[in-house]
């Protein structure tokens, strides 16, 4: 039986990246010899992750956030928690230096204080059934379906704390410091539209300085594909058994981005406010 159920357990494979680059657009991912295709399985820790996704299979939405958080004993250290406000109904944004641990605090912090949330990330996430439940798609790379217009549209409507990162990328190395590239507008004008306030996290810390270095030498070398993103899976470990520092900022009215600023003036005030 025993036998029986760790083949079960080794089965699962959430993340496959064979299947991922057959159904890649991506002629040079197609052409990748197999020794470079299982370098990368290796570099973004395929067989680990699948096994910590097997390990909690049972867990979905915002019971799966904590068990991930406890698996990587990542310890979090929230200043400001007192800001969070009684009514949910906000955006909860954040700046980006993770990629993936920021979005799982972010998520767990809103989720323990309200109960339930939607978190707006990258089509990747859909590979993880787990966050399905509280996830809600865009395409951060290309033009987003109107279908995913749709869902979101219904929920910023809705009644939701949402949490997003209003730079759609990973933060990168500017002038010398780890910072987010300019926030986009959008949760601004949302804001405004659907009457939600603004509540700023902000996250110390950074990857590591291979990811940095991948992405000043492709800079250096004038290639545009991200390279360095395949490191993020890699980054989620090097958080294993850190303390994570959180500061969460008061509550920003919806009224107070008037006219006196554009929304991507508005935005950019946010995102240095933080």
């Amino acid at each position: 039986m025993t036998n029986c159920r760790n083949k079960i357990f080794t089965a699962l494979k959430y993340i496959d990246l064979d299947i991922q680059i057959q159904k890649s657009n991506s002629k040079l991912l197609k052409k990748l010899p197999a020794f470079c295709v299982k370098w990368l399985k290796v570099i973004i820790r395929q067989k680990e992750i699948n096994k910590i996704l097997t390990k909690y299979s049972n867990y979905k939405g915002v019971d799966f956030l904590p068990k991930i958080l406890e698996e990587l004993n990542v310890k979090v250290e929230i200043e400001g928690l007192e800001n969070l406000p009684e009514n949910g109904k906000c955006f909860f944004v954040a700046n980006h230096p993770f990629g993936f641990v920021d979005g799982l605090i972010l998520t767990n912090t809103v989720a323990h204080k309200y109960g339930t949330l939607k978190a707006i990330g990258n089509d990747v996430f859909m590979l993880i059934p787990h966050l399905k439940p509280i996830i809600t798609v865009v395409n951060v790379f290309d033009t987003n379906s109107k279908k995913y217009i749709q869902e979101l549209e219904k929920l910023f409507s809705s009644n939701l704390p949402i949490t997003h990162f209003p730079a759609g990328l990973v933060s990168r190395i500017k002038r010398g410091k780890v910072e987010d590239d300019e926030w986009r507008k959008g949760f601004i004008k949302k804001a405004v539209v659907c009457h939600r306030d603004i509540v700023p996290f902000y996250f110390y810390g950074k990857n590591s300085l291979l990811f940095y270095f991948i992405y000043i030498i492709r800079k250096i070398l004038r290639i545009s594909a991200n390279l360095e993103l395949v490191l993020l899976p890699h980054e989620i470990f090097n958080k294993r058994n850190k303390t994570i520092r959180v500061k969460i900022g008061k509550p920003i009215s919806y009224t107070s981005f008037d006219k006196a600023r554009s929304y991507h003036d508005w935005a950019q005030f946010v995102k240095k406010n933080l």
